[in-house]
C-alpha cells in the first residue's frame, strides 16, 4: 500500500523525533532532557523570548507539534494548564515520559493537527503555539482552522513558520544546506509576508511578525557538541549579525489574536 503524504511526514518524524540527538546521554533520564533543553535555547536563544512561558500562569495552552517536550515543560513550570498535541507517536511518547521525570501535569493527544478540532474542545484555550511545524503539513490552512476553533474569542495564536527571503533558503537553493537536521523531509514550505497574511486572514489580527534566527555553527563541530562557528559569522560583529537575522532570519514569528 502507497503511504499517503500525512504519513510520509509521520514516519518521517517517527524515526528522528526533533531534537532527540540534543544529548548523548540516556534518552528519557533527567540529565538527557536538561541536555536536551541546555542546547536548542543556547541555539535558539530567541524562542523564550517569544513564547513569554510566564505569561501564561493559570492559562490554557495548546501546542500544535509538541515534539519531545523542551517548550511543553517550560509552559507547564511557568504554570500554564498544558495541553500538547503530535502527529509522531514517538515525539509524543517522549513528550509525557519527560512530564513523568520531572512531576509535572500535562495532556497529549497523537493526532494529526489538521483535524484537531474534532479531538479538542473548541474555544477553550487561551493560546495556540506552535513552533516550526505547520510549514510540515500537506494542509497547513486546515491547521490554522482548527487553531482558530479551539482558541477563545481574543485568544493568542504564535507560530513559527520558515521564511522564504532568508539566509537558510538562499543556501538550500544553492545545494548547499537542507530545510532539517536530517535529510529527506517530506514538506518544509516557506512563506514571505504576504503568504502569511493570506493564511491567516479573516480570522486572525497580527499583532507582530518579524524575522529572527541564522544558524552559525560549522555543522562537522556542532554535531560533535562544539559550537565553532563559520569562518564569516566569526568575524562578523554581534551588531550586523542582528541585523542580519532581522532581515535574512530562517525563522518568521508571528503574534496574532482571534477576531471576534
Amino acid at each position: 500500500m502507497t503511504e499517503t503524504v500525512i504519513e510520509k511526514v509521520k514516519t518521517y518524524w517517527d524515526r528522528r523525533p526533533c531534537n532527540i540527538r540534543h544529548s548523548t546521554l540516556e534518552v528519557g533520564t533527567r540529565e538527557y532532557f536538561d541536555e536536551v533543553e541546555a542546547r536548542k535555547y543556547f541555539v535558539e536563544p530567541h524562542i523564550p523570548k517569544f513564547a513569554e512561558f510566564e505569561l501564561w500562569k493559570g492559562k490554557k495552552v495548546l501546542e500544535i507539534g509538541c515534539g519531545i517536550g523542551t517548550d511543553a515543560v517550560n509552559f507547564a513550570r511557568a504554570g500554564a494548564d498544558y495541553t500538547g498535541i503530535d502527529l509522531s507517536t514517538e515525539s509524543i511518547a517522549l513528550a509525557e515520559k519527560r512530564f513523568e521525570v520531572f512531576g509535572l501535569n500535562g495532556k497529549f493527544l497523537q493526532c494529526n493537527a489538521e483535524e484537531a478540532s474534532q479531538y479538542l474542545p473548541e474555544a477553550n484555550f487561551d493560546l495556540v503555539y506552535s513552533f516550526g511545524v505547520i510549514h510540515h503539513s500537506p494542509n497547513p490552512q486546515a491547521i490554522v482552522h482548527a487553531a482558530h476553533r479551539l482558541l477563545k474569542p481574543g485568544g493568542e495564536f504564535r507560530i513559527m513558520l520558515y521564511a522564504e527571503n532568508s539566509w537558510k533558503q538562499i543556501m538550500i537553493d544553492a545545494e548547499l544546506d537542507q530545510p532539517e537536521a536530517q535529510t529527506g523531509c517530506p514538506i518544509a514550505l516557506t512563506y514571505r509576508p504576504t503568504d502569511i497574511f493570506w493564511l491567516l486572514f479573516g480570522r486572525f489580527t497580527i499583532l507582530d511578525m518579524h524575522q529572527d534566527h541564522i544558524f552559525p555553527y560549522k555543522i562537522e563541530d556542532y554535531v560533535q557538541y562544539k559550537y565553532t562557528k563559520q569562518p564569516w559569522f566569526e568575524v562578523m560583529p554581534d551588531e550586523i549579525f542582528a541585523v542580519l537575522e532581522k532581515n535574512l532570519g530562517w525563522h518568521t514569528l508571528v503574534k496574532a489574536t482571534k477576531n471576534l
